[in-house]
């Protein structure tokens, strides 16, 4: 899966400071051989003509198979109530309708700001027998109608709403022909390679390394993978020998084994990231829900460690984070804190001391401003704080959440930048990172490609160093390679 030796004629390295004189790079064997001047010596020649060249992108947070379905279903993301979201199914049903016994399938709503409230007979009332289960933004929730309660079997609710464990088994809804899903995931590769990406962490539930070997052996070959295992199929990782930061045989190297996923909390839309104050109006559960307590959660962090796997941790609530510092300062082991969106002031240096890395999602903040400043209200100026991370010396890990935003390093970055998406002043400025900082965290290893490194990079026209906000998030891609192949070319 690698090419013949490839020279980069007058390429100029992204990095602090002003532009960089034009140098040459020579790769070999998907490696960069140098970095210099060269001589062609057998090596197909390629003129960048003064381009930018940086390392590829990775996103740190993905839920790849997900993302790939989410393209093709009723897209509920700017929907602003129940109300409308009920006229869009009763219109999707009108136009295009779901084959014969099959679900209509949407995905991106969020409730959190709502006017009305969800009901199962909104659904009921548009969709008559046809299943209709609708996917929240965060995919902590779902919202179905009598017909899809009916076939999951689950318990009735007049909302129709089934929250964090109950809703798992919603995603059965979710299934797509085998061959179809092949299709949507080799397309949402190539649209990631041509976003400048090289590798993702997929956090998918499945046996994830079975998955991706497969989808290496049908050519889908345009990024590296790096796959997690949930607390169901780590005793079959354990079984398979497979290790975190090893590489899969027969994936040419481009697959990895990742970390442990445990997911100890919910989320801030759903209300139910665990945190130390109580949400407002919430009689039940009203400082969310814990759904990993620490004496579950240290015991699978350490028999994940005893194995060689590192752990990831989904924690959002203040608390949630507390707990999972804490379970890592037992275990003794280094891992990631995915989301880490709320913090208490005295666990921000506890990343650097415990080597814990923060993987977070920048365009969440842009997403949630509004339902955290009603339900964190008092605490935002340390939600989504990924200036204070910085400061505090902990290592940040962007990513998307694919599907929960777009699997685009681009907008993550610049989110991260400048913390608005629309005609708003930056929403806790005190919180934004450089450019450079977003760019270095978007990566592996930082932005400026080393001598000795695999040849991920990304080609450019301008120096994103010096790009306006907008300009950074729709920046345009020349071209990508992968251990010196190219994935990508515009």
């Amino acid at each position: 899966m690698t090419s013949a030796d490839l020279l980069l004629r007058n390429a100029r390295l992204v990095r602090d400071g002003a532009p960089a004189d034009p140098v040459d790079m020579l790769i070999s064997a998907g490696t960069i051989a140098s970095i210099g001047s060269a001589e062609p010596d057998g090596a197909e020649v390629v003129d960048l003509d003064g381009r930018y060249l940086m390392n590829g992108l990775w996103d740190h947070h993905v839920h790849f198979q997900q993302w790939a379905l989410s393209r093709q279903h009723l897209d509920l993301s700017c929907t602003t109530s129940a109300r409308e979201v009920a006229d869009r199914v009763r219109d999707r049903l009108a136009t295009n309708p779901p084959p014969a016994g099959g679900a209509l399938l949407g995905y991106g709503f969020r409730d959190g700001l709502w006017p009305d409230q969800p009901l199962k007979s909104l659904l009921d009332d548009v969709s008559g027998d046809v299943p209709v289960a609708l996917a929240s933004g965060d995919l902590h929730s779902g919202w179905l109608n009598s017909a899809a309660m009916r076939q999951l079997g689950a318990v009735d609710r007049p909302s129709g709403l089934l929250r964090e464990t109950e809703f798992a088994p919603v995603m059965k809804l979710l299934a797509t022909a085998p061959a179809v899903v092949g299709e949507l995931v080799a397309d949402a590769a190539r649209t990631a390679a041509s976003r400048g990406v090289v590798g993702v962490v997929d956090l998918e539930n499945a046996r994830n390394t079975e998955v991706w070997s497969d989808r290496y052996a049908a050519g889908i070959d345009v990024l590296r993978v790096e796959c997690s295992v949930y607390p169901e199929n780590l005793d079959w990782a354990i079984a398979q020998g497979l290790r975190s930061g090893d590489a899969v045989p027969e994936t040419g190297g481009l697959m990895t084994m990742g970390p442990l996923k445990v997911m100890t909390d919910g989320s801030l839309n759903t209300r139910t990231a665990y945190c130390h104050d109580p949400y407002p109006g919430m009689a039940e559960d009203a400082y969310g829900l814990l759904v990993v307590p620490p004496e579950v959660l240290v015991p699978l962090m350490q028999r994940a460690f005893d194995h060689g796997i590192t752990s990831a941790i989904h924690a959002i609530g203040d608390h949630a984070n507390r707990l999972a510092l804490d379970a890592f300062e037992k275990v003794g082991c280094a891992g990631t804190i995915e989301h880490a969106q709320l913090l208490a002031p005295e666990d921000f240096p506890r990343f650097r001391e415990l080597g814990v890395a923060a993987s977070v999602q920048p365009v969440h903040a842009l997403d949630d401003r509004d339902v955290a400043d009603r339900h964190w209200a008092g605490r935002t100026g340390r939600a989504f704080a990924f200036g204070g991370l910085l400061a505090a010396g902990a290592e940040l890990r962007l990513g998307s959440d694919a599907p929960v935003a777009p699997l685009d390093p681009w907008l993550s970055a610049a989110a991260a930048v400048h913390r608005s998406g629309d005609e708003r002043e930056s929403w806790h400025p005190e919180q934004e990172i450089p450019v450079g900082a977003a760019l270095d965290a978007s990566t592996r290893g930082g932005r400026t490609p080393r001598a000795g490194a695999p040849a991920d990079l990304v080609v450019l026209d301008a120096d994103p160093m010096l790009a306006a906000i907008d300009e950074l998030r729709a920046f345009p891609v020349h071209s990508t390679l992968l251990a010196g192949r190219w994935t990508w070319r515009a």
